[in-house]
Order: structure tokens, then sequence, then C-alpha cells
């Protein structure tokens, strides 16, 4: 395991008294999403007397095509030269290839990897984090198993014995890396306090960020409207125009809140008018890569399959949709709720190749 990055020379002394109740936070995770959240939360730490100068960035490491490590150019040269290119992320955010070590100095964690590597993460970091914790989530998708659907908020929570929140909201990520106006939705529990400690760390004059007292909801929201990109891709692909599109996003969204209600009744009707809910729809429809694969995909009448694609298109960057909609697929069927949900089950199905693409507007509405 490569050795973690010495401590800037300034960094090294902290004094004592009040830097011991400061705020210290990692980031797990390095992707497009993660270093734009990493951009966001060194601004505001440099700022913000309550917290450390100094973010941890955890990197999963890769060897780069010129032979350096990825860890060592982020560190050199202050940007993720593989996902987020001609952007500086702040000269007090270290990149850590070490899991363990980029975390065990932390009060505060931010998540931001792909969903599907959430849980063996969580696995490596059982017993390593400080008591009294705090985390937050910027992870959309949902882990199934034999007892059901778990969201990635409550697998943290259960795992490391932390309480955490989310924030979901319409982020495409390099729109906020060049600081394009945008805003988010941090969803909590019962914690009020906790969740405007959130607040205050991401936000930023060109990203505004609303505390909503309903996890599951913002959660949700974050998670399914990837499949209704994928949806909104097919149509893109086949060319079916403007009211086809947004037809199918309406139908999406209703899915969306109908499923949200079903697994959890505790969501709230009005979480769906948040930026989680309808604006990031909107925004993923329109630009996510999620409809860009898609769209691919519809365009090679389904020949090429969304792997190829995704390993094609995104350089190394994850789809979520696809892998969610096959977990949505598996809740619906198990719980006899396929037939409620046309339009869930239906991306499914073309993803699979059991239907082909122009099977998004022939299902029973």
């Amino acid at each position: 395991m490569a050795p973690a990055q010495e401590l800037p020379p300034e960094t090294e002394a902290e004094p004592l008294g009040d830097a011991a109740d400061k705020s210290r936070v990692t980031v797990v995770g390095s992707g497009n999403w993660g270093s734009v959240a990493a951009k966001l939360i060194a601004s505001n730490t440099l700022r913000l007397p309550s917290f450390h100068d100094e973010v941890r960035m955890w990197v999963f490491e890769e060897i780069l095509p010129s032979g350096e490590k990825l860890t060592d150019v982020i560190n050199s040269t202050n940007e993720n030269v593989k996902y987020l290119p001609g952007i500086k992320l702040g000269n007090n955010v270290v990149a850590d290839p070490d899991l363990e070590n980029a975390v065990k100095d932390a009060n505060m964690l931010v998540f931001v990897t792909p969903h599907q590597f959430m849980e063996g993460i969580c696995k490596r970091l059982v017993g390593k984090v400080k008591e009294g914790m705090e985390a937050i989530s910027l992870i959309k998708g949902m882990e199934v198993k034999m007892e059901g659907p778990c969201m990635i908020s409550s697998l943290i929570s259960e795992q490391l014995g932390i309480n955490c929140c989310v924030l979901m909201g319409a982020n495409i990520a390099n729109e906020i890396a060049v600081e394009k106006f945008s805003e988010a939705t941090v969803g909590y529990r019962e914690n009020r306090d906790i969740a405007e400690k959130w607040v205050q760390l991401f936000s930023t004059s060109y990203f505004m960020v609303s505390p909503v007292q309903d996890v599951e909801g913002v959660e949700l929201c974050g998670t399914l409207k990837n499949v209704v990109a994928i949806a909104a891709g097919f149509v893109d692909g086949l060319e079916m125009g403007n009211n086809t599109k947004a037809a199918i996003m309406r139908i999406g969204l209703r899915e969306m809140k109908a499923f949200s209600k079903l697994l959890f009744p505790s969501v709230k009707d009005t979480t769906f008018f948040e930026s989680c809910g309808v604006a990031d729809l909107i925004t993923t429809c329109l630009g996510g890569r999620n409809r860009k694969v898609a769209e691919a995909f519809a365009k090679n009448g389904g020949k090429r399959s969304f792997d190829e694609l995704e390993a094609e298109m995104l350089q190394g960057q994850k789809l979520q949709g696809v892998s969610t909609a096959r977990e949505l697929y598996e809740v619906l069927s198990h719980r006899g709720w396929l037939e409620l949900f046309p339009l869930f089950a239906t991306v499914h199905e073309i993803s699979t190749g059991r239907l082909p693409p122009s099977a998004i507007v022939e299902y029973n509405r």
C-alpha cells in the first residue's frame, strides 16, 4: 500500500486549545463529483473557524498513462487530471491512497463513490472511525439484500454505527466545478444542528444548499432519477422529440414518488419539489451521463451493451442508472409491484436486451 502523503509543513503543528474543537473533514472518493465536493468543502474550511483547513481526499490509486500515480499528480498539481481536468481543487486538499489513514483523524466523513463499492468500503472502515463521527452521503443508489432494499445512508449508519445525512440535487459536477449557480438538498433525520453544519460546509455563493428533514425522500429522489434518465436517453436516441421526453419525465416522477412512499410512508410530498426532486430529475434527463450513454445504446438498437458503451464513453466513470434499474427490478419483482411501475420495469428490460429501445413508449401506462 502506498505511503500517505506527508502533511505540508505549515499544517504539521496545530496550536493547542481551540484546535481540538475544530472539525476535520475527509472526502471518501475522488471521481468527478468527489473532486468537486472536495473543492467546495476546501474553499469553506479555509474561511470557517470551526474547521481545520486541510481536507483529506481518499483516492483509489491508479497509474496514469504517464506512469505517474494519480495521488502524486493531484498533490503536485492540485488537480485531478483524470476525473476533473483543468480545475484547481484548493491547496488545502491532500490526496491519500490509504483509506484508513485518510479517515483516522476525521470527525466528518463525506462519502462520494459509485454505490456498488460502498459495502466493501464500509467493511474496511469498521472500527476505524472516531466515536461521534458524522457522515454525509452524496451517493445515488441502493443495495438490495435478501431482507429488502437498503439505502446507502442506512448501510453507512448500520455498518459504522454513525449518523449519516445525505446531499442530493440538480448537480452536474462539471458545471459546479466552473462555479455555475446550482442548488442542493441536505436530508437529515433528527438533528437540525448537524444538518446546518453540513449546509455551512457545502454552501458557496454559487452552490445553495437547503436542509430537509427527510433522509429517505431526498436519497430516493437522487437514486431513482437515474433510472428515469436512462428512459430519457432512449427517447433521445430514437429521436422521439421533446413531447415524448416530457411525458417520460412526468411518468418517471410519478413512479419515483409512488415507489418512495410505498417503501417509506414517512417520505414527504414536498421533498419532490426540492432540488433533490424535480430539479435533479430535469437536469439529469437533459444533461447527465446516464442519459448520454442510454442515447448511444438506443442509437445502436441495443446491439452494444451498456458495459461496452460505459467503458468507451465515460473514461473510468461509472453509470448508476443501469445498476439501479436492476436493483429496483429485483425489489419490484420480489414484492409483486412490477405492474405498478411499468416505466421502471421497462427500463430494466430494455437495458438487458429483453425488449427493444422502442418499447420505452409501448408499455401499458
